[in-house]
């Protein structure tokens, strides 16, 4: 070995001692990026794609959650989206003749019809809720949940009330993140195989998911001139949108989860309220759908936002 050779071997040692230096000093800083090229040129002269990433202290705690939370996240965000279900479901066994004569009443189509209504739902409900958490059939159990939504809607007159419409069409969007996570299950079973760019439903179905989920957060939007209203509404808008487009998606999302868990319990705590009460069956419907939508907001920190979204396009600039 020449006196070149070794020459070029202590400069190539010297400069990843340099890299390594620069990484454990500013690593995580917003100014490594600034100074990180002009300290040490070569790093300037890296191939594209492979520049310093500094995340800010936000995004190593973000990061740090999903790495301890990564092996059941995705389990409590199923739970979690079939609460209302699971708890709807229940709620017709035990209210069976409430139910079936207020749709009787309602819609005036007999016993025989309002008893299959309130049939149905139990049955499609609570065989939904255990597919889903037993992870079997999920898409057929999506869209059997797809459709007691649509039932509901139209049976309690939900479709002219927009506040219960938007949280139908919220929870439509948790389920439609549910559905989008199944399809990803089922290509990871072909992981070996070659596969083209992703450009399947599957991106449209979490684009469409993440749109419905925040049409949740409007329904909790006070117009009105207190303090805590106007900041409540500024950074719950804020961080709808970045929900919606998809940029910070998994940290705006895990803030919203936060968020709403919060109001959740303090708006919605049905155990204070004596059972045979209207408000206690009221609050306990609210809060459980509360959750579900929790569920898919959840379902987006544990599988991100897809292709469609402004973080995954800032991976191609």
């Amino acid at each position: 070995m020449g006196q070149n050779d070794l020459m070029g071997t202590a400069e190539d040692f010297a400069d990843q001692v340099r890299r390594r230096r620069l990484a454990a000093v500013v690593h995580g800083t917003w100014w490594a990026q600034v100074l990180g090229p002009v300290l040490y040129p070569s790093l300037a002269s890296s191939p594209p794609g492979h520049t310093v990433t500094c995340p800010s202290g936000l995004q190593r705690q973000e990061q740090r959650f999903l790495r301890v939370t990564k092996q059941y996240l995705p389990h409590v965000a199923r739970l979690c989206l079939i609460s209302t279900f699971l708890e709807d479901g229940v709620r017709m066994w035990f209210q069976w003749g409430e139910q079936r004569d207020y749709i009787d009443s309602t819609w005036g189509c007999g016993y025989l019809l309002a008893s299959s209504f309130v049939f149905l739902n139990l049955l499609g409900q609570l065989t939904g809720c255990i597919l889903v958490l037993s992870r079997n059939f999920v898409q057929y159990a999506c869209f059997g949940l797809f459709g007691i939504i649509a039932l509901q809607t139209i049976a309690y007159s939900i479709l002219w009330d927009l506040k219960f419409l938007m949280r139908n069409l919220a929870l439509g969007g948790g389920l439609l993140l549910l559905l989008a996570e199944s399809r990803s299950e089922g290509k990871s079973m072909f992981a070996g195989v070659p596969t083209m760019r992703e450009s399947s439903p599957k991106q449209y179905m979490q684009l469409g998911g993440r749109v419905l989920l925040v049409l949740m957060f409007m329904t909790l939007l006070h117009f009105d001139a207190s303090f805590f209203s106007i900041l409540q509404n500024i950074v719950g808008t804020a961080l709808m949108i970045l929900v919606a487009i998809g940029f910070k998606t998994k940290l705006a999302a895990l803030t919203l989860v936060v968020w709403l868990f919060a109001i959740n319990v303090y708006f919605n705590a049905f155990w204070t309220i004596p059972v045979y009460k209207p408000m206690h069956d009221f609050l306990k419907y609210d809060f459980f759908q509360t959750m579900s939508v929790i569920g898919g907001l959840l379902l987006v920190v544990a599988l991100g936002p897809g292709g469609v979204s402004m973080d995954e396009k800032k991976k191609e600039w």
